[in-house]
């Protein structure tokens, strides 16, 4: 019997659903349910973290997004917030400069959360939900200094993620009969904020 804790990397799951049309339909993603759906028999999923950042240049894209979050906090996810940063880029087909954005601290709050977690003896085994290799020092550190904790990776849809593999103790790859199962109910019972309807955009 062994206590797991998730680390999700919120982006690195969604940008894998955005990118394939026939995924859209699953965003409205119970991240508690999906990391519960590679947790054995006896073990016990003891929390679920969500690392993800509001994208606030974008007022209706950052409203759903608090919607949702609201949503998966009532089912006991731990959301950790980041943020983006503007960045200056230059176009070279027009030669111009424009503005985007990048998203900023959420491979160090994941690395900060992995080895607290270690430190303070939360889990027996982490399960990183991600395809992102920036984490990978953060996972060998934790596996060179807490010889009995593991570390695993699940790696989302359409995602092969071999470096993470070759780091982890053991690996599983995210299959659209999971996201199926994991999705949270068309209307979520907030006990503060009343009801959240799942976002048309997002059916």
């Amino acid at each position: 019997m062994a206590r797991i804790v998730a680390y999700v990397d919120g982006f690195n799951v969604y940008h894998a659903l955005e990118e394939n049309s026939s995924y859209h339909k699953y965003k409205w993603l119970d991240y508690r349910a999906l990391a519960q759906c590679y947790v054995g028999g006896t073990d016990t999923l003891e929390h679920a973290y969500l690392f993800t950042a509001l994208a606030t240049w974008n007022p209706a894209k950052a409203k759903r997004h608090q919607l949702y979050l609201r949503a998966l906090r009532t089912r006991g996810v731990e959301v950790i917030q980041g943020k983006f940063k503007r960045k200056d880029c230059y176009c070279r087909l027009c030669r111009r400069q424009y503005q985007s954005f990048e998203e900023k601290l959420t491979d160090v709050n994941i690395a900060i959360h992995l080895f607290k977690g270690a430190y303070l003896d939360e889990y027996e085994r982490a399960l990183l939900i991600s395809a992102d290799t920036d984490i990978i020092p953060a996972i060998s550190m934790v596996r060179q200094l807490f010889l009995t904790k593991q570390v695993g990776v699940v790696v989302p849809i359409g995602r092969y993620g071999m470096e993470l593999k070759k780091e982890c103790d053991f690996h599983h790859q995210m299959k659209q009969s999971q996201l199926v199962r994991s999705q949270l109910p068309e209307e979520v019972d907030d006990p503060v904020h009343g009801k959240i309807c799942r976002p048309p955009a997002w059916t």
